[in-house]
């Protein structure tokens, strides 16, 4: 597995399972993902799963050393003690005594607070001071977009190591992945196959036939090839394999344009600058 180097010096697998909207059968289908060769599994607080992650972890025998797990502080612990409670939580019910990557799941936003800055650095404060004993080798962010990081970057001591955004086909964000890009922030895409909803974009599937692979697979490595770490999800065990263990091969840079400039068709409908949860 091919490792993405985080601005810490730390290193991240650049292909990892994400478990977005999985909540039944969630032990069976991590240990599926696990025993097809995964060692960077996704979660978040609010996802309702991480007990269920804890247990597939600790079943399947896996040195946890040789994992990477990644969880998030959920809207409603956007604080100092919010974010000790919900690590202390996170940690227990994934049966670990360390996280290699804590996010903010979502910005606290203009339209919510009028002192969404304030929120956002406190919690980030917070998560500084978890690096610093351990307890989290590696912080980040979720869904900021640039003038949610810009506010950030005015009063953090470290610089986010990844941002976790939308991002496949279609919808590339490119402002806040070239901004990110100068502040040596990795990507993560997560839903980079649009939830399923491009697996039925007509020029999508014309181009992944021209390689003789699925539009699932042209998706994951269109995020691979644009340097965008990728987390897709899946509870098709045959899917959960191919995902990680197909055979890599290289997109020309017309259909990579062709695949950036497709018409939006995956797209969740959530802007960060407006959600109201």
């Amino acid at each position: 597995m091919k490792q993405v180097i985080l601005n810490n010096g730390t290193e991240i697998p650049e292909i990892g399972f994400g478990t977005w909207q999985t909540t039944e059968g969630v032990q069976k289908t991590v240990n599926e993902a696990l025993t097809s060769g995964y060692t960077h599994i996704d979660t978040a607080d609010i996802y309702g799963n991480e007990s269920e992650i804890g247990q597939a972890i600790e079943s399947s025998g896996i040195d946890r050393k040789k994992l990477y797990l990644t969880t998030k502080i959920w809207n409603s612990n956007r604080s100092a003690a919010g974010v000790k409670q919900s690590v202390e939580q996170s940690l227990k019910k994934l049966k670990t005594d360390y996280l290699d990557l804590l996010l903010i799941h979502w910005p606290a936003n203009a339209k919510q607070f009028a002192n969404w800055k304030e929120i956002n650095a406190e919690t980030w404060k917070a998560m500084e001071k978890l690096t610093k004993c351990g307890t989290v080798r590696s912080i980040g962010v979720s869904n900021f977009l640039v003038p949610h990081l810009k506010a950030l970057l005015e009063t953090a001591e470290v610089i986010p190591a990844v941002d976790q955004i939308e991002f496949h086909p279609g919808y590339t964000q490119s402002e806040t992945v070239d901004f990110c890009r100068e502040e040596g922030i990795v990507i993560e895409a997560w839903s980079p196959i649009g939830s399923g909803r491009l697996l039925k974009d007509e020029e999508l599937k014309t181009i992944a036939s021209h390689y003789g692979v699925s539009p699932a697979i042209l998706c994951i490595q269109f995020c691979l090839q644009s340097g965008v770490v990728v987390l897709p999800k899946s509870e098709n065990p045959e899917n959960i394999k191919n995902n990680l263990h197909f055979s890599r091969f290289e997109i020309s840079e017309d259909d990579m344009k062709a695949l950036k400039n497709l018409k939006e068709n995956g797209f969740s409908g959530v802007n960060p600058l407006t959600v109201d949860f």
